[in-house]
């Protein structure tokens, strides 16, 4: 069983900055590959970013490419999105999910690759 606890949600202005963190358990954690989804009210859940198990691979969806980051710690247990720049359009709560299979591939952005959910933080960007 893997716990996910994401932290760091909040509320911003267009332009602005947050980090959102999530907190791993399991011992294993530097063989899982770690991603981050959102969803918008009214909308389906849709991948943001990835982590390989290493650190050493990073993948994000198109719209945050040049604006969001993300790092993982090992030793720590945990995976930081960095986001910068925000948009009204990045509102929505944010999901950090575990992939236990140490894949890295074609299924990389879908929700039916992740095997476990963190409960979600909300992130509001004002215009």
């Amino acid at each position: 069983q893997v716990q996910l606890v994401e932290s760091g949600g909040g509320v911003v202005q267009a332009g602005g900055s947050l980090r959102l963190s999530c907190a791993a358990s399991g011992r294993t954690f530097s063989t899982y590959t770690m991603g981050w989804f959102r969803q918008a009210p009214g909308k389906e859940r849709e991948f943001v970013a990835a982590i390989k198990w290493s650190g050493g691979s990073t993948y994000f969806r198109d719209s945050v490419k040049a604006r969001f980051t993300i790092s993982r710690d090992n030793a720590k247990n945990t995976v930081d999105l960095q986001m910068n720049s925000l948009k009204p359009e990045d509102t929505a709560v944010y999901y950090c999910a575990a992939d236990l299979q140490m894949g890295w591939g074609a299924s990389l952005t879908s929700s039916r690759t992740y095997d476990y959910w963190g409960q979600g933080t909300q992130v509001t960007v004002s215009s």
